[in-house]
């Protein structure tokens, strides 16, 4: 018992911390893009806030399973009880964070001001991506449309008294602030960001539309505790397990991604509801893997019988 209160500590502990850190990274990462772009837009700061508290809810809630499985498997918890509380705290903390991130962001984002980066006569030219280009804006980034001097490698400057505002943002220079990251890691905060999108969505629509996707995803997550006891290596058995999570994810975006729903309308609409399927098949396949996990464990008990 007291294992798996230590296990419940855990969870909440980890899903809290991870949640935090990553939706305040998140959201600077969003602020960096604005200020590499210079289109600052302080009625969009709300929006932003929130998409990135949800992109950190569901960032803490694959980590945490991840960091519960493997205290699971460390501190030898019974496997039934630990999947029932691990799958009852993910369910409730991802509710009651989602429930609550409404009305904090729109309290946080009143008092969060933001600040064109420079002012008159700010020289823009990137280093990183060298053209021999460079944009002198005579009115500041507040007014990227404004009056501007050219000055390229190769020719005279040029001025610009004024320019399309519409077609401001795509002559300017990025502002030579960080870079990108490898394809890795974009690849999979793309596909956190539309997990979490789609997960707001249904939210919007209602508890049981996002209790019953939520419930199947963590059901399909928690089945992977069988990879933490594949090897006698425990690193090992953690970067399968993470491989796993991230086949989950990429699935994920996949099913949930137009083509695919469309797919899913034209064949199965006349035989049960479009919103039950994603989370049939991620009950279907957490389903076989806990079988599996079953079977293996049952193997394992007769042959140490027999032993």
């Amino acid at each position: 018992m007291s294992k798996l209160v230590r296990l419940a500590v855990h969870f909440i502990l980890c899903f809290i911390g991870l949640f935090l850190v990553s939706a305040g990274i998140r959201f600077l990462a969003i602020r960096l893009d604005w200020t590499r772009l210079l289109t600052l837009q302080p009625e969009a700061l709300r929006t932003e806030l929130i998409a990135a508290a949800q992109w950190g809810l569901l960032f803490a809630l694959y980590c945490s399973i991840i960091l519960g499985l493997c205290f699971t498997s460390r501190e030898k918890v019974i496997a039934l009880p630990a999947i029932i509380c691990m799958a009852v705290l993910a369910l409730g903390l991802t509710y009651g964070a989602s429930l609550g991130l409404e009305n904090l962001g729109g309290m946080i984002a009143g008092k969060i001001s933001t600040r064109p980066v420079g002012g008159p006569g700010l020289i823009l030219s990137n280093p990183m991506r060298p053209t021999g280009t460079a944009v002198v804006l005579l009115d500041g980034p507040s007014r990227p449309g404004g009056a501007r001097v050219v000055v390229m490698s190769d020719r005279p400057m040029i001025y610009q008294e004024t320019f399309p505002s519409k077609d401001a943002a795509s002559t300017i220079p990025l502002a030579p602030l960080g870079e990108e990251s490898p394809w890795v890691f974009r690849s999979i905060a793309i596909d956190l960001k539309l997990s979490a999108e789609h997960m707001r969505r249904l939210y919007n629509e209602g508890l049981i539309p996002f209790l019953v996707y939520t419930g199947a995803l963590v059901i399909l997550l928690i089945s992977f505790l069988f990879i933490m006891d594949l090897s006698a290596w425990p690193l090992a058995n953690f970067f399968l397990c993470c491989l796993a999570f991230r086949g989950v994810l990429s699935l994920e975006s996949l099913l949930n991604s137009p083509s695919i729903q469309g797919f899913f309308k034209s064949y199965l609409q006349s035989y049960l509801p479009i919103s039950a399927v994603v989370p049939m098949i991620f009950c279907v396949a957490g389903l076989l893997l806990y079988l599996y996990s079953f079977l293996v464990y049952l193997a394992r008990r007769k042959i140490g019988n027999e032993i």
